[in-house]
């Protein structure tokens, strides 16, 4: 089944050519990808004995064998071992973005959290999860399976904190300006599930964690084989977390934003002592991680060059404000047409990374959008003096920001077409409504859930312009 739903539409307009040649290696980077295929390729049960890549355990030692997982990946990883589990499985509780037609389980229940705001189902369900981890005991074994998003969707607030308080705390920060693990450093110090506190709660039962994650942080190395269990495994609810009370409170100083940020959380935060702090071991854990942020670009410059297009990754490290980033590209793809700076045409250049929006004023909003249709919609602008220049941002997740949409496409042409249609890309960018605009032109990438989660994942093709 093809990953990019509206593949056929993209290439209708605009350079079809250089379209089909983004998207190709979108979709069949997005296929290797999938935490489902990359699961079951290490996972199975052969009569009582669980195989997990290079260890095994015997089930018939387990009393209860339960499935626990939250992310934006998680229908597929969640699916995988409800599957590979069949009657072993005891019990699943799930936490999901969005719930496909396909996703289908047999003993696994599924809820619809709130991404990127948590929402009352999620905080249901954790509370549910809490339920069944309190009454598991030594005799009990939980596969665990987590990627990114699940900050949000496992949202669980501490004693003295309410929901409310952790949705606006949330939505605060992702206005702010600051980085992933910046805010993760708040999100996870007034959490009861978060930063490790689930594996925590699963240890103090005395019952065994087997965890599956995909790895969104920027940094990560990439992954290595995927059988054997992984020792520094960090962060998220199930394993030890790098931040720290200290890391929080800096980030409520460095982006000043005490004054919007609730009373009860800034109270927590700044007076909490030690006994608050997240857990930063469980040697005795069995972690899995089946991929990384870096492993998108590595795959894709595999798939172009085997497509016989020269390839080269620019960075996997990519932050910022994310129409800058636009601009960025259009720049470098002119430098390579004109000149073949840092790489002659026709070629591939990728990167990952997580670029972010800044919105200090809400009242600024005049629409929809998410980092990736910003990205490429600025990105329009410069890219009409590149001839055939074609650019795809997506969180590859499949929906960016507040929007439906995985994110956009943009070539050449897609800045003249807006301006046809009376699209005002430059009034697009500053309401943060790009999701409109790129609707407009039919520049919006649509996928649905795609089993990975590795944040942004960018492709851009510079065509060769012959004398």
């Amino acid at each position: 089944m093809r990953k990019i739903k509206n593949y056929n539409a993209l290439i209708a307009h605009g350079d079809s050519e250089s379209r089909k040649i983004v998207l190709d290696i979108t979709e069949k980077t997005l296929q290797q990808l999938d935490a489902y295929h990359r699961i079951k390729s290490i996972m199975r049960v052969d009569g009582n004995i669980l195989h997990i890549g290079s260890k095994s355990w015997d089930l018939s030692k387990k009393r209860h064998v339960y499935l626990l997982g939250a992310g934006k990946a998680c229908n597929h990883m969640a699916k995988a071992v409800d599957e590979i589990l069949g009657e072993k499985l005891t019990r699943g509780i799930a936490i999901v973005k969005i719930l496909e037609e396909s996703d289908h389980f047999q003993k696994t229940e599924v809820y619809i959290g709130g991404h990127p705001l948590p929402n009352q189902a999620g905080y249901e369900a954790c509370l549910k999860i809490l339920e069944l981890v309190d009454q598991a005991g030594p005799d009990d074994l939980f596969i665990v399976v987590i990627s990114g998003g699940s900050s949000a969707l496992m949202s669980c607030p501490i004693d003295g904190i309410t929901l409310e308080d952790e949705i606006k705390t949330t939505d605060v920060m992702l206005k702010s300006g600051a980085g992933i693990y910046e805010i993760n450093a708040i999100r996870r110090h007034i959490s009861a599930l978060n930063g490790g506190m689930l594996a925590k709660r699963i240890q103090s039962v005395g019952a065994e964690l087997i965890g599956f994650g995909i790895s969104d942080a920027v940094g990560s190395p990439a992954t290595g084989d995927i059988g054997v269990p992984y020792k520094d495994y960090a962060s998220t609810p199930m394993g030890p977390d790098k931040t720290t009370l200290e890391d929080a409170r800096k980030v409520i100083r460095n982006y000043n934003v005490a004054d919007r940020l609730p009373k009860r959380v800034v109270d927590h935060l700044m007076n909490a002592g030690p006994e608050w702090e997240t857990p930063k071991a469980f040697p005795d854990n069995t972690y899995y991680l089946l991929n990384t942020l870096p492993d998108s670009c590595i795959y894709a410059k595999q798939i172009a060059e085997d497509m016989g297009i020269p390839a080269m990754i620019l960075t996997s490290f990519l932050e910022g404000e994310s129409k800058d980033a636009g601009s960025f590209f259009a720049s470098v793809a002119r430098e390579v047409q004109a000149y073949g700076n840092p790489i002659q045409p026709p070629c591939v250049i990728l990167s990952s990374g997580e670029t972010t929006t800044q919105i200090l004023d809400n009242r600024l909003i005049t629409g929809h959008g998410g980092p990736g249709q910003e990205l490429v919609l600025s990105f329009s602008i410069l890219a009409s003096k590149t001839k055939g220049a074609c650019m795809l941002s997506i969180d590859s997740e499949g929906t960016d920001g507040t929007t439906p949409a995985a994110g956009g496409i943009c070539d050449s042409s897609s800045y003249s077409r807006a301006v046809q249609k009376g699209v005002d890309v430059h009034g697009a960018l500053r309401g943060h409504a790009s999701y409109e605009a790129l609707e407009e032109i039919g520049d919006t990438v649509f996928t649905g859930n795609t089993g990975t989660n590795l944040c942004d994942f960018n492709v851009l093709y510079i065509p060769k312009v012959e004398d």
